[in-house]
Parts: C-alpha cells; structure tokens; sequence
C-alpha cells in the first residue's frame, strides 16, 4: 500500500500544544497522530489509528494463541449487574452514570466482569464447557478527576480485557500464568520496557493480583524493587514488617509537658533538643521518627455515612494517599476540614494524640512501626503541650495497623532480603485471580462431572491498548520526533524525495511501486516542499526506515536512514527494493 503525503490527512506542529506535560503527549499532538476533543478525551486521526490498530492486531494474536474467543459486548450498560456486585457504589465518581428517556439508570462500562459473568451464566451450563476465556477490545470509560498527559490518562480509551472461567482453583492459576505469560510476549513484540509487580486488587476483587508497569520517569505509579531478591510490587502494594514487641515494665511514666508553638514535627523536634527539651534526660539526640504523628480523616462505604478515622504514623514519615487509598477500599476517605474541627472540640488542630481519639471513640489505626511497648512523643490534646513517654499498649491501644505510610528508598524489603529502591512506571497491563466474587453475585453455577452444582472461578486480565501507543512513544523517542518500532509502526518504510530532478521523482515512483508490489506499506512524501522541511516531518513522524532520494541520485546512489539506530548508509539504486526490504525485514527481526 502506498500513502502519499500530498493526500494524507495530516497537519504537523513546530510548536509543543500548550496543555501537553510529557513527550508523548507533545509529539503525539504534534505529529498529527491524535488531536484533543475535550479534558481526557481525544481524536485518532489517520496515522494515530493505524498505530492503535497494529498494537491491537499484536494483543488480538498473542490472545487467540492461548485459546481466548473474542467477543463484544455494549459499552452501555444496564445498572442492575453492577447493583448485584456492589460495584455501583464502589466506583464512585469514577463512574459515567446516566439515565435514559424512561429514567432508567446506565453506566458506560469502565470494565465488564459483570457482564462477562452474565454471558456466561446464559450460555455455559454443563462442566464439559469449562475451561472457557473470552476477551474483547473495546472503549472503556472512567471519569477520571485529573485527566492529563493525553493518551496516557483519559476518560475514553480502549483496552482489551479478558476474562477466564474455570472450575478449580488449580485451573484458574493456570489461566492466570497463560495471561501472565501472554503480556510478557506482547510487551517484548512491542519493544516496551516493563517490570511485574505485585499489587493490590481494589474494587476489582480477589486474591493474587500482578501490574505490568512500562519504565517511565513520567509514570504515575511509584514501584519497588529489591535487587538482591528481585522482589517488586506496587507501593500501594508493599507490606510493613511489624515492630519486635518490647517490654513495658520498666518504661518512665507518661507526663505531659509544654511545648510553646510546636504545632509541627520540625517544631516539635527541636524543641525536644531545646534546653527545656528531653533530649538531656534520654542521652541522645530526638528525631522525627521518635514522634508519633496523627491524621484524621472521614471514610465512608458506599451508601454510608461519614465518619472520623484516625491514623499514627512515625514522625518521619507522610501517608501517601495512594497507600491510604487503597487500604480503605472500597470505602472513600476526605481530609477533616475547618466543619469537622468546629463539630469536635476534642481535635486540636497541631495537637492531636491517642488519648482523647479513643476516649471519643474515634477508630484509632497506627503504622505497623508503631508495635507493642514501643515510646512515642504524641500530641496532649491541648494547645501548646505534647506527652512525653506514651507507650503502646499501656498509654494507648490502637484499633489496628494500616498500611498508609511513605515507602522509601532503603526501607527493608518485605521478604528480609535487602532494600527497596523506588522508581515511577505507567501501568500498561493487570491481571487477577478474582475467584468467586462475581459468580456467587450472580450465583452463576453449573452441573458437574458428579451431578452436583459447581461454581466457576474466575480471572480477569486487563491492558491498555491505547495507553500502550503513548507508552511506546513515550519510550521510543528522541529530540526529533517520534520512532516507532517496525512491530507497530503505521508503515514499513517512508521515502522521501529531496531532489527536484524529474528523473529522481520518476524513479521514485519506480521505487515505491516496486515496493508496493513487494507488500511493504510506504508512506511517500511526493509533496513539492522544500527538503527541510521534508526532513523534519520525517524525523517527527517517526517511521523506522526512511529512504531519501536526493543529491546522491546524480550518483546512482539513495540513503538509508535508520530512525531506531541513528545510523545512515549509502545503496546502488539498481537493485534499491531488494536493499530496502532487506532493510526492514531486519527490524522486523529486532
């Protein structure tokens, strides 16, 4: 197939749109493969799709090579399934919610494990139909509240999502590494770089649960990773070891003490080695890591009402509110505001400790560090004072642990073996084993070898088609523009003309029909601008073969430029398709 710029569809920009953050974005917008429609939503224009199109045909082959069936389903869908899963609620604002003319409740599907549990359930009723898995690519919708970063972060996008059926727990861990096994030999066709992380399941459900993270500096996601043991999860996923108790008896009482001002860590700290300070009576410096810090906030589960929740963190540490998040799924959680202070006199804002929390009864959960008999600076309750000397466990007793501190760089790694180090990645891919939650919803059982009822398990396996485009521009650029891999490039082969010379235009249309002939894809800019010009679109484009008649055809001679590697070489234009199909079948080989 031939594309000739002069009748392409195609406008590029020299300049970054304004509203773009991350190279993808930029050269995405740029090179005329998307434009913007609104916040998180956007246009594939021509060589955008036929990116989105090659990424999908490498999804769609590596799904049936495991014996997937594809099917499709609405993206409007009815509320009753997601009432029966408790996921109406549970969504929250993420979910595009409407009614129809009858005032009949829709959503526009952010995934479909409801529905794939229904289709089942209506089709599949002896276990000589098991084990099934059925995918399907398709727009998804999420009302994202800070869409940014174009493709990589939008409220419509298009994912494959694959569901597994199977009737022991044997066979569905058996889906589940095919899926997981699948992914990898996608990312590695599509040239992305990636780890595999452990992860947490969130309103999805389930047990085991793994991300695909493309390596970005721009991602969203921060991961860790252990060297010495190759341990790696999500932070939202990491686990705290819990503190050694330590012995009570013994301990100097609790005694409150005034410290003028310390409405902060750092205040309190150094006030702790003041000359009024308690630093002398301990025979060492106090740190932040000797305080204990308290957060309050309001969670609500679905369909409840809001309530006070406090949390204790070592002084030297900040919540991360992906961690927090995640621990309180599904439930949602606010920061108190100045309402809340005025409602509950017993918060004072710089001041808040244990004490008067669990006297009010307010749910108390501290960080796993925060073990039984260990000291802890805390507020007093009071304006200006703080207690010295407040022990778990005989001063205080918490509720709980939760998992809602800062992961860092050098904290141990959960299974003992060394350190973590910390790095930021875009999720591209998450598979889970979700077992039984959505086919006890809609008691989907069917009749087993013995005669009696069984009820499948299920897995479910997402990645994002589109998101991956912006991935692998995001990962396969540099400062002049976009270079695609040949696995997904919109076409093989991209030849210029840089030379007026009738002859040099003739033989270019030699040239690229013979190419046609040999089932390349070309994309010829046979426009009447100058090679500068030429050139820069060229490089912004990003075709991983770029061939150029120009000055060298008085020679004989064309160039090959190589988008992936740099390099540019010099062939005969006598046998010049031979060259440039040996050309691409080589980066075809990687």
């Amino acid at each position: 197939m031939i594309t000739r710029l002069s009748h392409l569809f195609l406008r590029t920009l020299r300049e970054d749109p304004a509203d773009a953050e991350v190279p993808s974005h930029k050269l995405l917008v740029r090179a005329g493969y998307v434009r913007r429609i609104a916040p998180g939503v956007y246009s594939w224009l021509p060589l955008g799709l036929r990116v989105l199109r090659e990424v999908e045909r490498v999804v769609r082959e590596e799904m049936d090579g495991i014996g997937a069936q594809e099917i499709a389903l609405p993206a409007l869908l009815p509320r009753e399934p997601y009432e029966a899963s408790n996921r109406w609620t549970e969504y929250g604002d993420d979910l595009f919610r409407l009614k129809d003319r009858r005032g009949g409740d829709y959503l526009l599907g952010p995934t479909h494990e409801e529905m794939f549990a229904q289709t089942v359930k209506g089709e599949l009723h002896s276990y000589k139909d098991f084990p099934v898995t059925l995918y399907q690519v398709q727009t998804k919708y999420r009302d994202e509240a800070r869409p940014r970063a174009g493709i990589l972060r939008g409220r419509e996008f298009v994912m494959k999502d694959s569901y597994s059926f199977d009737l022991t727990d044997e066979g569905l861990t058996a889906s589940y590494r095919a899926h997981r096994d699948a992914y990898e030999r996608i990312l590695a066709r599509l040239g992305v770089e990636y780890v595999i992380v452990a992860a947490t399941s969130g309103a999805m459900g389930g047990s085991a649960s793994e991300e695909f993270l493309a390596v970005a500096d721009v991602g969203e996601d921060t991961y860790v990773r252990c060297a010495e043991s190759g341990y790696a999860a999500n932070v939202e996923a990491v686990v705290t070891a819990p503190a050694e108790p330590l012995p009570i008896d013994g301990q100097a009482p609790a005694r409150v003490v005034d410290t003028p001002g310390a409405t902060t860590i750092e205040a309190l700290v150094d006030w702790a080695n003041g000359p009024d300070g308690i630093a002398a009576v301990l025979g060492r410096e106090v740190t932040a890591a000797d305080t204990l810090k308290t957060i309050v906030v309001k969670t609500r589960t679905p369909g409840g009402e809001w309530e006070l929740l406090a949390i204790g963190v070592p002084g030297d540490r900040e919540v991360d509110p992906k961690r927090l998040e995640a621990a309180l799924e599904p439930a949602e959680y606010e920061l108190i505001d100045e309402a809340d202070f005025a409602e509950h006199p017993f918060l004072v804002r710089g001041y808040i400790g244990p004490r008067a929390l669990q006297a009010a009864g307010v749910r108390y959960l501290v960080d796993p560090r925060v073990g039984e008999g260990s000291s802890w600076i805390t507020g007093a309750d009071a304006p200006d004072q703080h207690i010295t000397g407040q022990v778990c466990g005989r001063d205080f007793h918490p509720d709980g642990t939760i998992e809602a501190a800062e992961v860092r760089d050098g904290d141990p790694s959960p299974d003992g073996a060394g350190v973590l180090t910390a790095a930021r990645g875009i999720e591209v891919g998450h598979v889970f084993q979700l077992g039984r939650k959505y086919t006890d919803a809609f008691e989907l059982d069917v009749l087993g070898e013995n005669g009696k009822p069984v009820r499948p398990t299920m897995g479910s396996y997402g990645i994002g088609v589109s998101r991956l485009v912006a991935v692998i521009a995001e990962q396969m650029h540099d400062d002049k523009g976009l270079r695609w891999p040949a696995e997904v490039s919109p076409y093989d082969v991209h030849v210029v003309i840089a030379n007026k010379d009738q002859a040099a235009r003739d033989g270019a249309e030699a040239l690229v029909a013979e190419l046609d002939a040999a089932g390349l894809t070309v994309l010829f800019d046979d426009r009447k601008a100058s090679p500068g010009v030429k050139f820069k679109d060229a490089e912004l484009l990003g075709m991983p073969l770029v061939v150029v008649l120009g000055r060298g055809w008085a020679d004989g001679t064309i160039e090959l430029r190589d988008r992936l590697t740099g390099e540019t070489s010099t062939a005969p234009v006598d046998g010049a398709a031979q060259t440039v199909r040996e050309a691409v079948a080589a980066q075809r080989r990687g």
